[in-house]
């Protein structure tokens, strides 16, 4: 991801993460900040908020991106900037990948 422009992230560290994304936003012209809401490889019931406030506090727009296994697409919605509303937005964002079959199910939970 390097050669991409990535930048790593040390998560042996623990240090105050959304604002080091929103000053990271900040210092550059350019960011893809690329998440995944569940915040791991293993399955929750919840998913982190770290995206959205990150999303909120640089004044960024989320793109919901689905790779959708079952029909075999790449489903890419629509921008949106956080509203405040937590609990809501994050529900908009829930809805736009239920429905979506992941290549790994039983890890995969959307709402």
């Amino acid at each position: 991801m390097r050669w991409l422009g990535g930048i790593p992230v040390d998560r042996s560290v623990s240090r105050d993460r959304v604002t080091e994304m929103i000053d990271t936003f900040r210092a550059h012209d350019r960011l893809v900040f690329v998440f995944t809401p569940e915040g791991t490889r293993k399955r929750v019931t919840e998913w982190k908020t770290g995206f959205y406030h990150v999303a909120a506090g640089a004044g960024v727009p989320i793109v919901p991106v689905a790779f959708d296994y079952g029909k075999k697409a790449v489903i890419i919605g629509p921008p949106f900037y956080a509203t405040g509303d937590a609990v809501g937005d994050i529900a908009f964002l829930r809805r736009f990948y239920s429905g979506v079959t992941a290549k790994r199910p039983e890890n995969f939970a959307p709402g």
